[in-house]
């Protein structure tokens, strides 16, 4: 009889339990409340391997929820991009600043800037001139 050891990405059922037991105290304890509730078990192949990989679903969702909204849409274009060619990036960063040129244009046309500042900076910052255009 030949004994074979199971393995889920390079670790045995032990391995997999202990990683499963250090990982989930890092959860939130909601989460934790929730793999309760849904039946997750550190017992059995199937569970062990279903709540490690549920337990790295919670970890890789923590610090997206932590980001700006600024740094989230970073983060979805750095994910897009991994499915598009380096022409298709190309053509739109091409598209994209076409794009806000003319808007750029469209808000100058809309808001005219028509007072000029002159600033002076000389050693004696008492003195300032402004002119104003008519």
């Amino acid at each position: 009889m030949t004994d074979k050891k199971k393995f889920f990405q390079g670790m045995n059922y032990r391995e997999l339990q202990r990683t499963n037991s250090k990982n989930q105290t890092q959860l939130h304890q909601k989460d934790k409340v929730w793999l309760k509730e849904n039946f997750y078990k550190n017992v059995g192949w199937i569970n062990v391997i279903n709540l490690y990989q549920k337990i790295e679903d919670f970890l890789l969702k923590y610090p997206l929820a932590e980001l700006t909204l600024e740094e989230l849409f970073l983060e979805s274009d750095r994910i897009g991009n991994k499915y598009l060619t380096s022409q298709e990036i190309q053509h739109f960063h091409q598209n994209l600043s076409r794009e806000v040129n003319e808007i750029a244009e469209e808000i100058d046309k809309q808001f005219p800037d028509t007072e000029v500042e002159f600033i002076d900076f000389s050693k004696n910052p008492s003195k300032r001139y402004w002119n104003q255009a008519n």
